[in-house]
């Protein structure tokens, strides 16, 4: 992948993997729970994933939004699509909802 940012976003995914372990082995245990819950489980389960997610999700656009401050307008939007398009490569479970 090329790019002027992506360096950057790179680093800053290493940071959120590194700083928020936790919060991504916590998302796959979940996932793991709901796919082998008994049905009458599966809803709540899924649940807990989809906070999880959204936990991760939120980090990270703030993460993208404070550097995308920084920047001009043109500049932040070309950050903003790269970041996206790399938490979907790199960390899928969070990447679905961020926009």
């Amino acid at each position: 992948m090329r790019g002027r940012f992506v360096d950057l976003i790179e680093r800053q995914l290493e940071m959120f993997q590194s700083e928020h372990a936790g919060l991504i082995h916590d998302t796959e245990a979940a996932l793991q729970a709901y796919n082998s819950a008994p049905r009458e489980e599966a809803e709540e389960r899924y649940g807990d994933f989809l906070d999880l997610v959204e936990t991760g999700t939120e980090e990270l656009t703030g993460m993208r939004d404070a550097y995308a401050e920084t920047l001009a307008p043109d500049s932040a939007e070309e950050y903003r699509e790269l970041f996206n398009r790399l938490v979907r490569r790199q960390l899928p479970r969070f990447g679905l909802e961020v926009d």
